[in-house]
């Protein structure tokens, strides 16, 4: 039987890409994979394919050539036939881009710098001869901070840093005032980029492992919390398919964008209703707001120029996930082309969360009351010196939760003696400071509310002036404005008016015949605080509002450009609506922009409790009324619940 459109290449189809570029002569010595993913299907051809029916699956690599840097897409048809029969249907020079980097180059630069005399010896002169002591860190460039006689390179830079010991925080103690800049072809040292003004290294405690922190004990007042299911979890998982409760959904996995949740139903009542098509993590951008030697060519794009997939970690029972726990592992490739397996790369699993609803008649003091329960998919991603903890959480209510926790260390830099601490960061050791730095999360949100044709509909609140109508000045008005094209695509949250944004399918109606909608109830936004001449603003201008919405096409997926690594400009959304075509009563999607002002705390050093942000999609009218009504009473409550 034909494998679903959209599962994720498994480890075979892995092998057979590479096999076939490979016989073909385009895999050469010299040439290796950022990345081989699967070539996904036309969103039409998906909705049209019927279980049992054949269909074509392809794949889709990224190389670049060591020897000339040059970059190449392949597309390599995998044959239900076998591995003899596959082919390579294209292969495609792309001028002028520069692919992601990858987790080998970066393990391969710390290798090639440690073995480098000059290193060696710029080290030594900070005394710091230890090398087994010394973590190096490669960053990627934007192209307008790239020393110009570079930018034809795959260019890296490289922060540095010392542990106190054998196990303590790589991160504790930079090296500041020194880069290594480094071709990342040849794993060359191109030159070591120094600071006119070096800080002396400064007493810092930057560790947080017991054992290491000094005078530390644990606290003993935590009792056991089991969670626990003696009649096993209330989801299925069926292949890449999970049914909890009303709700149906399948499960897909990236190296760039990570998990990626695909057809999402709810069954109301008997019929099976389409919300959305495709949802995931588009782009995220961190650039640190220090203008300081350490930090101005300091802006990450963590899933464009890495891939949040490469960078998902194995889950533990326990420690990262609590209760009756389904694992799904994740199979990804190393820049040769070979696939490994991440274990337990996804959680699955439902977790109480407190009450769902509840009323107490007080004349009779009959009571009803429900728990909620939610379906939950996660992952841990480690980004360096940051963790990123993901969840998209599905609710009895219909609700959706997409929540991001971040946590990890910071980054930090020692102030010179005598010093104030710079405007631009907080003191949160002895003349050690954390700069301020924001995190801006593109989520791609491609809604089909009860079919693809819809509108996106801004709705924003205000009062009614006092008059004849309104003596008291109470009354609260909504005011509903069509997004009508690309050309009104932009836009922005408002406190005032608490903006939020309904995706209508203006052909299908409630029970009350009105528009069957669900809305986008933002979180964590905040604005970029960044003039749009700016290098970083200039390659991301996604960066610069809070919602964008185009129509649909199947190859606008990353709303920075396909290739952001090395960018100078945008090639992304500015790109895709330019044509300002229409967005009333088609298939739209949406570009919900949000994430960390993080303006840093002495309480986030030196590791981070984590910081909590979230969106939501709630249904507006999308049900006749509270879809949770049939929701049992807790069981094993007895009467409790209800009388």
């Amino acid at each position: 039987m034909s494998r679903h459109p959209l599962d994720s290449l498994s480890a075979e189809e892995f092998r057979r890409t590479t096999g076939a570029l490979r016989a073909s002569g385009d895999l050469v010595p010299t040439r290796r994979f950022a990345s081989i993913t699967l070539d996904e299907p036309a969103k039409a051809d998906v909705l049209a394919w019927r279980e049992g029916d054949p269909i074509v699956r392809r794949s889709l690599s990224v190389l670049w050539d060591r020897a000339d840097n040059k970059t190449y897409e392949a597309i390599v048809e995998l044959a239900e036939s076998g591995a003899d029969a596959d082919r390579v249907v294209s292969f495609t020079h792309i001028p002028g881009v520069t692919p992601n980097f990858t987790p080998d180059e970066w393990h391969d630069c710390e290798v090639a710098m440690k073995a480098n005399p000059d290193v060696v010896a710029a080290l030594a002169e900070r005394g710091l001869t230890d090398l087994d002591l010394v973590l190096i860190d490669v960053w990627t460039y934007g192209k307008a901070l790239m020393p110009e006689k570079y930018r034809d390179r795959r260019l890296g830079w490289a922060d540095i840093w010392v542990r106190s010991s054998p196990t303590g925080n790589p991160y504790a103690n930079p090296v500041s005032g020194m880069k290594l800049i480094v071709d990342m072809n040849t794993m060359e040292l191109l030159e070591i980029d120094r600071a006119d003004v070096v800080a002396a290294p400064a007493p810092v405690m930057g560790e947080y492992e017991p054992a290491l922190v000094p005078g530390q004990t644990l606290r003993e007042d935590i009792k056991a919390l089991d969670i626990i299911q003696p009649d096993g979890p209330s989801f299925e998982v069926d292949g890449n398919v999970i049914k909890w409760q009303n709700w149906t959904f399948r499960l897909a996995f990236n190296y760039r964008e990570g998990p990626v949740i695909h057809q999402v139903s709810y069954n109301d009542h008997g019929t099976e209703r389409d919300i959305a098509y495709r949802m995931s993590f588009a782009e995220m951008i961190v650039p640190y707001r220090d203008a300081s030697f350490d930090h101005y060519r300091r802006t990450a794009y963590d899933i464009g120029e890495w891939g949040i997939g490469y960078m998902t970690q194995s889950l533990e029972l326990g420690c990262d996930c609590l209760g009756e726990i389904r694992y799904v592992d994740a199979v990804l490739t190393d820049s040769l082309g070979e696939p490994a397996t991440i274990k337990n790369a996804i959680c699955l699993h439902e977790e109480d969360n407190a009450v769902l609803w509840k009323h107490v008649d007080s004349i009779n003091g009959r009571a009803e009351v429900r728990r909620a329960r939610r379906m939950v998919v996660s992952i841990h991603a480690t980004v360096a010196n940051y963790e990123y903890l993901v969840y998209w959480r599905f609710y009895q209510d219909g609700n959706i939760e997409c929540e991001v926790r971040a946590t990890g260390i910071m980054v930090t830099t020692p102030i010179p003696e005598g010093e104030p601490t710079p405007r631009t960061g907080t003191l949160v050791d002895h003349r050690t400071y954390a700069p301020f730095h924001q995190h801006f999360l593109v989520a791609r949100l491609d809604l089909d509310v009860d079919g693809q044709h819809n509108s996106v509909v801004e709705s924003d609140s205000y009062a009614l002036p006092v008059g004849p109508d309104n003596p008291h000045g109470l009354s609260v008005v909504t005011e509903a404005t069509v997004i009508e094209s690309e050309a009104q695509s932009a836009r922005d949250f408002n406190y005032e008016r608490q903006r939020g944004w309904k995706v209508v399918n203006p052909n299908k109606t409630n029970a009350f015949g009105t528009p069957v909608a669900y809305k986008l109830v933002p979180g964590a936004a905040f604005p970029v605080m960044m003039e749009p001449t700016t290098a970083q603003y200039l390659r991301a201008p996604v960066m610069g509002h809070t919602l964008w919405v185009t129509k649909h096409h199947d190859d606008e997926k990353w709303p920075a450009g396909t290739y952001p690594t090395q960018s100078e400009t945008d090639d992304g959304l500015t790109r895709w609506i330019a044509d300002d075509e229409s967005l009333v009563n088609t298939d739209v999607v949406l570009w919900y922009v949000f994430g960390i002002h993080h303006i840093t705390r002495v309480e986030d050093w030196p590791i981070m409790p984590v910081d909590t942000i979230s969106f939501w999609l709630k249904p507006f009218g999308f049900f006749d009324r509270n879809p949770s009504l049939d929701v049992p009473p807790q069981p094993g409550s007895g009467d409790h619940c209800h009388t």
